[in-house]
């Protein structure tokens, strides 16, 4: 984890609940994220991470408070007050969102360049030579034959459709990725190379991110802090292997001793 100069934090977080009728998605929830921190959430199916990481990207709109980022022009904004044009503007540019499901966040009729460069061209970029330039270069980055460049997700491996989905959301170099699951549903061996390519991007490219997973190898592996989450709610949160290896709340202790199905 590392903290600017001025001690100012990427995300400040305060009291940010959601419902569904009478039903707690998440309910008070408040934390600041510095620069290149990596948070993970975790807990059992239902706990409301899902919903925690869907208000914080600007999916689901709160029922109340804040979600403050540290623009890039404009210092801190509240992006739940936002218009839907800047949060648009700002998933484009500074924020990215890696899905459990790539094909949820690929273009699946759209060539592997392709779908990294419409990124490119989503901030602005229109040399053609340039774009492809940067895809080719993207692909080799995470691992995918750069030869491949003109082939179609839908003719990769699951484990390469993910990686390109990490090539398009991190081509424009943001400063927040939101993961939901980034290894839900692969393979061990393709998990962990996953895993290990991951680690490596987040660390050369100073990312902030915050994980949300069911898998406690996943955030013992990226994640600087720990929240976790019960009934909608934050029920124990600290440094990830202080959290994992002396767990305080009997939540807590359930999951790390993987009595609970999550």
């Amino acid at each position: 984890m590392m903290k600017d100069d001025a001690q100012t934090p990427l995300l400040r977080v305060r009291g940010l609940t959601k419902t569904y009728g009478g039903r707690i998605g998440c309910a008070d929830i408040s934390f600041d994220l510095w620069p290149g921190e990596v948070l993970g959430v975790v807990g059992e199916s239902g706990s409301g991470k899902s919903t925690l990481l869907g208000a914080l990207a600007g999916h689901l709109a709160p029922d109340r408070g804040e979600v403050i980022f540290d623009t890039r022009a404009e210092g801190p904004r509240d992006t739940v007050t936002m218009s839907e044009p800047e949060r648009r503007m700002l998933a484009r540019t500074d924020w990215a969102f890696v899905h459990q499901n790539p094909r949820d966040g690929l273009r699946m009729n759209v060539s592997a360049g392709g779908n990294v460069g419409e990124r490119l061209m989503a901030v602005g970029a229109r040399h053609y030579g340039n774009i492809r330039a940067t895809a080719t270069d993207w692909l080799g980055r995470v691992e995918i034959d750069p030869a491949r460049i003109d082939d179609r997700p839908q003719a990769f491996s699951g484990g390469m459709q993910q990686r390109l989905q990490i090539a398009r959301n991190l081509v424009t170099g943001p400063r927040l990725v939101f993961m939901d699951e980034p290894t839900g549903g692969l393979d061990v061996s393709v998990q962990a190379r996953l895993l290990d390519l991951l680690r490596g991007l987040v660390r050369d490219m100073g990312l902030s991110a915050i994980v949300v997973t069911h898998d406690l190898a996943v955030v013992r592996l990226l994640a600087d802090r720990l929240m976790v989450m019960k009934s909608g709610r934050v029920v124990e949160a600290g440094l990830t292997d202080q959290v994992l290896d002396d767990p305080q709340h009997a939540y807590t202790q359930l999951l790390v001793s993987s009595v609970l199905q999550v």
